[in-house]
């Protein structure tokens, strides 16, 4: 019962590929030092603003993320017609960073229009708004809306922001949701799972009742998210025998 998510006003798309994630993600030790060599204050502001905290697959979890106090150095190519690249000269200190790692930054496939960028990413306005974003390998669901501004890391995906974002939240995490998507693939060895978007995005939703939903918060607890269960139950009419199925 329900739209495949692929037909609704919704994109998944891939977090982002830096080439060489030892240059390009720092620890926050390492994003103090950068701030700290800015020689004006106009190049520190401009500097913060481009250092973005970001996720790893390893850091989000069902309903919640741990941020592990890393950034990407957003040195974005642009999006054509809306945004301009990064030019490496407006951060000194930046650019004075990154050519400690020239050897590899240089060489890499995944990079823009100068080894200082990173490869084009059509979507770069999408990583600022809310996001439903999962860990691309896992043993369960693991689905958890991330707040604007921070940055998703490749290979997990992410969902920005619809208009039922909450209740797809919650039918996501759900148990059905995990059983249907997990028939989609192949389990590899000690029960992980790869939830790829081409088989996320054939998860059929209810357009319709899911506003009863949305009534429960971001991250509900063991009896909230028993509640929802059963709400979901009753929106795909699931019989008694196929309850017990999927708390089998």
């Amino acid at each position: 019962m329900g739209t495949p998510l692929r037909e609704w006003d919704i994109n998944i798309y891939r977090g982002v590929l830096t080439g060489y994630n030892d240059a390009f993600i720092i620890d926050s030790a390492k994003r103090e030092e950068i701030l700290l060599n800015c020689e004006t204050e106009e190049e520190r502001l401009r500097t913060t603003e481009l250092i973005r905290p970001i996720l790893r697959g390893r850091d989000i979890k069902r309903y919640s993320y741990d941020w592990a106090g890393l950034w990407l150095i957003n040195t974005h190519n642009g999006v054509k017609g809306r945004l301009s690249p990064i030019d490496i000269n407006d951060y000194p200190s930046v650019k004075q960073y990154l050519d400690l790692h020239w050897e590899k930054i240089k060489k890499r496939e995944d990079k823009g229009i100068t080894p200082y960028n990173l490869r084009n990413c059509a979507y770069m306005d999408d990583f600022n708004k809310p996001k439903i974003t999962w860990g691309n390998l896992n043993l369960n669901a693991t689905f958890a809306l991330v707040p604007e501004g921070f940055i998703i890391n490749a290979p997990s995906p992410f969902i920005a922001t619809t208009n039922h974002t909450l209740a797809l939240l919650h039918i996501l995490n759900s148990k059905i949701s995990d059983y249907y998507i997990r028939k989609l693939g192949v389990t590899r060895n000690g029960g992980y799972f790869e939830y790829k978007p081409m088989f996320v995005e054939q998860l059929p939703v209810p357009k319709i009742g899911l506003e009863v939903l949305e009534k429960y918060p971001l991250n509900p607890s063991n009896e909230q998210q028993t509640e929802i269960e059963q709400i979901i139950y009753k929106l795909y009419n699931l019989s008694e025998k196929e309850i017990e199925l999927l708390n089998d």
